[in-house]
């Protein structure tokens, strides 16, 4: 398919989920709602300092045991909205799944760019692969999932080649990551009327940041899903990543019938869903 760059509506009825959503704004409600009560209820360490740049905090839900696997989830909003305090609702499913549940918060456009917002989640795994023991985390067993533009940095961590970054650091740090309606090309984002006066986009920081122009990972599995009423381009971004990284690196790949941009994320939390199924795979892979 080609895209029409130049056809700034077309672009803007693609990617403006809220715009598309006209009930948008309760699913934020509730969302902010479940993760007050989760906040609330459960054994949680907030606001840890994984670097010293603006928003480098991420709060920690530790396992009922020790030596659990390790999800760590990255809230989306364009890179320039939200908050890891409205998506604490991801973490009791998980916990109760015996797992740890790491949410970072970062940095939001125009203050940054995407790739130093990228820079920022790197930072934050690294951290968490350090010190995830001392919170009943096993560093070995690292998965990471994000929405939207969190599904974006999710594989992008995948990509990352982390003894480059430090040399403690081994090459399958993140040993796989679920990208839920993810923007992997953001040529087409660099062209959406309602999102470049803030994003600020330059085709050098499009082509350094879009995970499908990247080579595939020699490690590690990215499974990728949209839903089935989300805009033909957000499923066209879940195919996407496939195509340039192959089968063997992208096993799942996936359009979840009968929800949005919105009650596609809340279906990661529901037991039985297909959504939350892969999610507890993805846990389950042995070191």
């Amino acid at each position: 398919m080609s895209i029409p760059y130049d056809d700034g509506p077309w672009l803007d009825r693609m990617y403006n989920a809220r715009e598309a959503v006209p009930a948008h704004a309760a699913h934020f409600r509730r969302w902010a709602d479940a993760s007050t009560d989760a906040v609330r209820a459960h054994p949680r360490e907030l606001d840890v300092r994984y670097g010293g740049g603006p928003n480098e905090h991420l709060d920690i839900f530790p396992a009922a045991q020790p030596h659990a696997p390790v999800l760590v989830f990255i809230h989306g909003g364009y890179w320039r909205s939200l908050d890891k305090r409205e998506h604490s609702f991801i973490a009791p499913a998980f916990t109760r799944a015996g797992a740890c549940v790491v949410v970072p918060n970062y940095a939001l456009c125009p203050a940054v760019t995407i790739p130093q917002i990228t820079m920022q989640l790197v930072r934050a795994l690294a951290w968490t692969w350090r010190n995830i023991a001392r919170h009943g985390g096993d560093p070995r067993r690292i998965i990471v999932a994000g929405h939207s533009a969190g599904g974006h940095l999710a594989a992008m961590m995948i990509a990352c080649v982390w003894p480059a970054y430090g040399s403690d650091l081994p090459a399958d740090l993140v040993k796989g990551a679920l990208s839920i309606s993810g923007l992997h090309d953001l040529e087409p984002i660099m062209h959406t009327p309602f999102l470049q006066p803030s994003l600020q986009l330059t085709r050098e920081q499009a082509r350094q940041a879009s995970p499908a122009l990247l080579p595939a990972p020699d490690q590690g599995v990215l499974y990728t899903v949209a839903g089935g009423d989300e805009s033909e381009e957000f499923q066209r971004q879940c195919r996407l990543i496939r195509q340039a990284w192959g089968e063997q690196r992208v096993p799942v790949c996936e359009t979840l019938p009968g929800l949005n941009h919105f009650s596609v994320l809340e279906s990661l939390v529901e037991p039985g869903a297909r959504l939350h199924q892969l999610a507890l795979q993805l846990l389950r892979r042995q070191p």
